[in-house]
């Protein structure tokens, strides 16, 4: 699809107990701006969450006039909780994700046995973007790639020359997106990922997390030709069949995120907590033995 070609401003965050960037897009001091996977820390010895890392998007948004007109999400993530709904709250912007969040939210809401209290049609969210939708922050325009694979519900966001790419792709000595969720498939994750190197060539790719060694700092921003070029599961032209054939052994050896349980219930709610009970507090739900692999 045809894009503006201006350069937008983007501020980077990141949340070192996550690996997790979070993005403030914008036009300037006093312009419109959206955030980009927001993160609201979790201690998860004591079911304890803090805004701080919300807290620090807002004040940037503050010091510089920013008026948030989006509060978009990549997809459910797994990997930490979102503070989209408290940022919504304290900002007033609209929330969005893809429209297969509504698939998402129908194989958790079995899983976590979640009742009628929970309605799996994505109402949750303000906005269900589908592929090559558009939209604008300001005077920037905005489109959706649908880049499914990892989640049922991964977009891509590009604004202006900036691609917000979720967990779709990662720094080249990392990789791509593991695909072993449930909705996961790896033919569907390459598909995707030559959706994404198949933009113009100065498109910046910002990436939602990095793992850095000890020697480097996090990264949070790639380029088409380092995908293309340098990424480890990408180089050489790599086709769909041995991809696959890679993705799928290299799953089957990853450990299954920390938070992946107290994440997805809240996320799949658009980052608010379950409705709370009788005496006023929220509990989550942990089905046992059921992720991960048998001792």
């Amino acid at each position: 699809m045809p894009r503006s070609a201006s350069t937008v401003l983007v501020q980077p965050f990141f949340d070192k107990d996550t690996s997790t960037f979070t993005y403030v897009v914008y036009e300037g001091d006093g312009g419109a701006a959206a955030i980009v996977d927001p993160v609201l820390d979790y201690d998860s010895a004591v079911a304890r969450t803090s805004s701080q890392p919300a807290d620090v998007i807002l004040d940037f948004v503050r010091t510089h006039d920013l008026k948030v007109e989006w509060i978009l999400e990549t997809h459910a993530h797994a990997d930490h909780l979102s503070a989209a709904g408290y940022l919504k709250d304290r900002l007033g912007a609209p929330m969005a994700i893809g429209r297969g969040i509504i698939e998402v939210q129908q194989r958790f809401k079995v899983l976590f046995g979640l009742g009628d209290e929970f309605v799996a049609d994505g109402r949750q969210f303000d906005r269900l973007f589908e592929d090559g939708e558009r939209f604008q922050v300001g005077s920037l325009e905005g489109y959706v790639i649908a880049t499914p694979g990892h989640t049922d519900d991964s977009l891509t966001y590009v604004i202006g020359d900036a691609a917000f790419v979720g967990d779709t792709v990662f720094a080249p000595e990392t990789g791509t997106a593991r695909t072993n969720f449930p909705g996961g498939d790896a033919a569907q994750l390459y598909a995707s990922i030559q959706k994404i190197l198949a933009m113009p060539a100065d498109t910046r790719i910002f990436l939602c997390h990095d793992y850095p060694t000890h020697d480097h700092a996090p990264a949070a921003e790639s380029s088409i030709a380092a995908q293309l070029g340098s990424n480890v599961h990408l180089a050489g032209g790599i086709t769909e069949e041995d991809f696959v054939t890679m993705r799928r052994a290299r799953d089957a050896s990853l450990p299954t995120p920390r938070l992946i349980l107290p994440a997805l219930q809240v996320n799949i709610r658009g980052g608010r907590f379950p409705e709370p009970d009788t005496n006023g507090l929220s509990y989550l739900r942990m089905p046992l033995n059921q992720l991960g692999s048998a001792a």
